[in-house]
This record gives C-alpha cells, structure tokens and sequence, in this order.
C-alpha cells in the first residue's frame, strides 16, 4: 500500500521556477524495479508526462519538457523532486507524482496538486 503526496507551491510567478516535492510511505523509492513519475494535467487537456527517476536514480525526461525539467531524491527522506524552470502560463495544471513498474506503466498515484504559473 504505498501512499504518494505532492507538496509545493500553488501559485508560481512566469519565468521562475517550479519545485514539488512527493513524499512517499508504505515503500522505498529505491526499492528494484520501481519508476517514480511526475505527470501533470493542464485545464480542459489530456495528462502529459514530464519524466521519472528509477530506482537506480536514473533519470529521462519528456523531449518536449527536458531542457527545462530536473528531477531528483533524497532517499533519506524518502522523497523526490521535480523542477520546471522558466515557467510560463501554459504549464498551469494539476501536477501528480506517480509510481509504475515500467516506464509506462502508473499503478499508484498521489492526489495531485494545483500549480498556478500567473503574475
């Protein structure tokens, strides 16, 4: 029963950057062969993925997103990161962190959480 929760800012100014966080419980996020995603929903539009971190650390980005995308962990909190820098209006969405057996494959996700890029 792993649980997933993202956290972060609501609300980010365009051009800067945005930071979430997943916390995960009920199991390792290096624990073999576990994918850890962030995939996110703009208003009225279908669920894009931005990339994982494996559990090795191993990291892959969307092509359309990868210059500006950075995910990372901390194991010892159990934890990781994404980052989207220079922001604008249009990566406003519901962002969700998710686990999958494969890098296609989602079967636990968190709740997802609200971004607003807006001035």
């Amino acid at each position: 029963q792993v649980q997933l929760q993202e956290s972060g800012p609501g609300l980010v100014k365009p051009s800067q950057t945005l930071s979430l966080t997943c916390t995960v419980s009920g199991g390792s996020i290096t624990t073999s062969y576990y994918f850890w995603s962030w995939i996110r929903q703009p208003p009225g539009k279908g669920v894009e993925w931005i990339g994982y971190i494996a559990y090795s650390g191993n990291t892959y980005y969307s092509p359309s997103l990868n210059s500006r995308t950075s995910i990372s962990r901390d194991t010892s909190k159990n934890q990781f990161t994404l980052q989207l820098t220079s922001v604008t209006p249009e990566d406003t969405a519901v962002y969700y962190c998710a686990r999958g057996s494969n890098a296609a494959n989602f079967g636990s996700w968190g709740q997802g959480t609200q971004v607003t890029v807006s001035s």
